[in-house]
């Protein structure tokens, strides 16, 4: 009985020495459950959806890795975002003809302060730089229908500034053209019209009042101008009569039949007539 006994408390010490060194095998083979929870956070787990997903659709999952291993100037892009960029990158007929409006109207500006600057210098009275300033803006303006009546100043004070330094044909040609522009412009008729006035041009001058009374028929300056103009045109054509007789007279002085000494020849002298019956 005692050696059995002996025996069955061998037995027991051995089973536990076994299981406590098997509880040691435990905890040095496998993670701790912070261990676990450490891995999982770091690596994504063996047990984590990501896992199982790769699982479950293993060709999904390897389109995805390929898509994000190209480089980013790779990615291929839709239809829809490569019009879109397309769109961006060229330049659209509606932007070309913003940017041509913008050019305009830019130029029409430094035209404007161009014709202000020769404003400056003309009251100064430096007419010739004026008139240089003057050219400048008309160079300066487009020739567009946004322009005509900046283009139509610019000439008629060029006119003004012709007149000021006694160039009357030169003010006549610039009022013209500034006519041309803009038929209604008073203040270029009224130029011209001095002009023609100083070079003994009265008809033309009376002719530009006139166009002055059709545009305004309250012109009061340009009918008197008229009346003024009047008596001096009258003058004139009185005196183009007289010399124009004058320089016809010597004609009416000598007679038709005369010639020239070198063709006088003398009338044959006839004998009388002798009649037989």
């Amino acid at each position: 009985m005692v050696v059995i006994e002996q025996e069955e408390s061998e037995h027991r010490n051995a089973s536990r020495s076994n299981a406590a060194g098997a509880a040691n095998d435990a905890s040095d083979g496998f993670e701790t459950a912070s261990e676990a929870d450490l891995a999982s956070d770091d690596d994504g787990g063996d047990g984590g959806p990501d896992r199982q997903q790769e699982q479950n659709h293993p060709e999904e999952h390897h389109r995805q890795q390929q898509t994000e291993q190209l480089p980013e100037h790779d990615v291929p892009q839709s239809p829809a975002e490569s019009s879109e960029n397309a769109l961006i990158t060229e330049e659209s007929p509606e932007n070309s003809l913003i940017n041509e409006e913008e050019s305009r109207q830019k130029a029409l500006d430094q035209a404007n302060e161009a014709k202000l600057e020769g404003n400056k210098l003309f009251v100064d009275g430096k007419y010739e730089e004026a008139l240089s300033q003057y050219e400048v803006a008309l160079q300066v303006a487009p020739d567009t229908p946004s322009s005509v009546e900046i283009r139509s100043i610019c000439h008629s004070n060029r006119g003004v500034c012709f007149l000021k330094l006694g160039k009357y044909d030169n003010t006549i040609k610039e009022c013209t053209k500034a006519l041309e522009l803009n038929p209604v412009y008073v203040k270029a008729f009224v130029r011209r019209g001095e002009a023609h006035e100083k070079l003994e041009h009265f008809e033309e001058a009376i002719a530009d009042m006139k166009k002055i009374l059709e545009i305004d028929p309250s012109n009061d300056q340009a009918r008197k101008s008229i009346r003024r103009l009047e008596p001096l045109a009258a003058e004139k054509r009185e005196k183009m009569k007289e010399e124009m007789i004058v320089q016809i007279q010597p004609f009416h002085d000598v007679p038709f039949s005369l010639t020239t000494s070198s063709t006088l020849t003398e009338a044959p002298q006839h004998s009388p007539c002798h009649h037989y019956y």
